[in-house]
């Protein structure tokens, strides 16, 4: 596999421009746009599992598919007009990506079953060091380069399952992300734990062949209908070949309706008003779909937006089978043959874990991020409180490091790959005079990440993914309080927005020892930054529209702040 595969048989350090831990979504549309942009090819991928793909390589469970509409959840850059549904099946996805990859010329520059264990940043040199070892022989490897990229996901780490006596059982138990494909269901009494997406499209797919099918929850979520028909997507799809742009405009507004949901996210009255009609919908369809004597188990009691939201693909109609049972009866063990609970014992054969993934800590789980001055990533966040990285991407004290879908990329109401298309696109300008040779190292300033963290959490503490149940959006800590390292406060607009158009002046490049600020030119972008500044908070500003009045002095604080570091 070119330099790095070949290296793993001597101990020779080798070296590349451009370096990334993982060959996902994200790692591949890095690849994808150094060679759209710059015409970069000096690019290598380091994967912990055997092939490409990332979270769609890992989990190949029964039903698998994302809970996207496919038109958001691809590049930009490449539109798929062929996909099969509107929520597009993992086969599909890993197909897309691999399509991708191979148009690119990428798989060739990555590396598979290799641990990354260590990065240190050289000062002296401007490079980053990575150390690494092979997960079947154990070699260690050396690997340095200039620019270094995280894209390792968040996740991929199965969540134990913490329920006493897994050890004791005598059939095979397994998570959802590890799929025992050597397992046949089939008349076999089946134990489900969870409840979340992965759960619900586990169900419809294995009820069937099952002797019978128990599923256990613990939280409940609000469950919404297929984001598009069956047969509004075929007439798409016909439009998306055959019309031209269409893919384009299709994008757009799927884009736009994904955004309109994310007006419900504020604690206003505005958007209570706008849950409350969701919640409503959501309700309705529950209760026409579901066994009535399912309607309190599956009908939440918190806030619509608190928890991510699932669309049905059948396991709402699949609940009055005579082989399934929903309970939420306390669990107390696992025992030989089964599952005992307050009520008594549930027979299995087997069991499997759909209770998600690791995210407390999750970024860069296993890595050790040396910065500047010998600090660490972990000791970095820890004077935060928490994971946290200006614009989700960059930290201080680490020149030339960049996290994809790092701390709070996440979103509850949009596509991720959106999300990680943005950050590839700002870390590739941010970087543009390193690689026109004016720098040796980019860097955000200390005190700019500093505001940055303070900002997004005070509008998250506005958000209702601090309304009061429990999610993988926020962590409690060891002091009582609540850290949320997960979610964006704002529109994805204004992320891309904010991608679009840095602030120069929260960066600093060094050449050598010097330190220096660059200055872009004055050019239309600017203009068109400041007029932006203005226009989107009034477009996406719930404040402006309950009181226009009252937005005016932030409308000029704004302006003010983008003139001065524009122009």
């Amino acid at each position: 596999m070119g330099q790095v595969a070949d290296a793993k048989n001597n101990d020779a350090t080798t070296y590349s421009q451009f370096a990334c831990i993982g060959a996902g979504f994200s790692a591949i549309g890095l690849g994808a746009t150094l060679k759209r942009w710059y015409g970069i090819t000096d690019v290598r991928f380091f994967e912990r599992h055997s092939k490409l793909g990332g979270t769609w390589h890992i989990n190949q469970y029964p039903g698998c598919a994302c809970d996207v509409p496919s038109m958001l959840y691809s590049y930009s850059y490449e539109p798929n007009p062929n996909w099969s549904r509107p929520l597009p099946p993992r086969e599909e996805l890993f197909q897309y990506l691999k399509t991708v990859a191979e148009k690119y010329d990428l798989p060739p520059k990555m590396t598979f079953n290799v641990n990354v264990d260590r990065c240190e940043w050289l000062e002296d040199r401007s490079v980053w060091r990575l150390h690494m070892h092979d997960r079947k022989t154990g070699k260690v490897h050396i690997h340095e380069c200039q620019f270094l990229f995280a894209a390792s996901g968040l996740l991929v780490t199965p969540r134990e399952l913490d329920v006493p006596g897994k050890e004791t059982f005598k059939g095979p138990l397994f998570h959802s992300a590890e799929w025992r494909h050597d397992v046949d269901l089939t008349d076999k009494r089946v134990v489900l734990f969870g409840n979340g997406c992965t759960a619900t499209q586990i169900v419809p797919e294995i009820v069937g062949k099952t002797k019978h099918l128990t599923q256990v929850v613990r939280s409940k979520h609000w469950i919404y209908p297929p984001s598009i028909s069956g047969a509004a997507l075929q007439q798409l799809k016909f439009l998306r070949n055959h019309v031209p742009f269409s893919m384009l405009v299709q994008r757009f507004i799927v884009f736009l309706g994904a955004e309109r949901e994310w007006r419900g996210f504020g604690m206003s009255a505005a958007a209570a008003r706008f849950r409350k009609s969701r919640r409503e919908r959501a309700e309705k369809y529950i209760k026409s779909l579901a066994p009535e004597k399912y309607h309190e188990l599956l009908i939440p009691d918190f806030e619509v937006g608190c928890k991510r939201r699932i669309f049905n693909t059948g396991y709402l109609e699949c609940l009055d089978a005579d082989n399934f049972v929903l309970t939420d009866k306390k669990v107390l063990e696992i025992v030989p043959e089964g599952v005992r609970t307050e009520d008594g014992i549930i027979p299995a054969d087997v069991i499997i874990a759909a209770n998600g993934f690791q995210t407390a800590n999750g970024f860069m789980p296993g890595i050790e991020v040396i910065g500047r001055d010998g600090e660490t990533a972990r000791e970095h966040w820890e004077q935060f409180g928490g994971a946290e990285a200006y614009q989700s991407s960059v930290m201080s004290g680490f020149p030339n490091f960049f996290l994809l879908l790092g701390p709070n990329a996440a979103t509850g109401h949009t596509s991720a790959v959106m999300a990680s298309e943005n950050s590839i696109n700002y870390a590739l300008r941010v970087i543009k005079p390193v690689l026109d040779g004016r720098a040796s190292a980019a860097e955000i300033k200390l005190e700019a990440e500093q505001a940055y963290v303070e900002e997004i959490h005070r509008d998250l503490e506005k958000t209702v993914w601090h309304s009061g149940c429990k999610s993988w959006y926020v962590h409690d800590l060891e002091d009582g309080k609540r850290w949320n390292d997960q979610t964006y406060p704002w529109s994805q607009a204004y992320y891309w927005y904010r991608s679009l158009f840095p602030v120069w002046s929260d960066w600093q490049y060094s050449r050598g020892k010097d330190m220096y600020q660059y200055k872009p030119r004055r050019t239309f972008l600017a203009l068109l930054a400041m007029v932006l500044s203005v226009v989107l908070p009034i477009l996406f500003s719930e404040q402006l529209r309950l009181d226009l009045l009252g937005y005016i002095p932030a409308i000029r604080s704004n302006l003010a702040s983008v003139r001065s570091r524009w122009l």
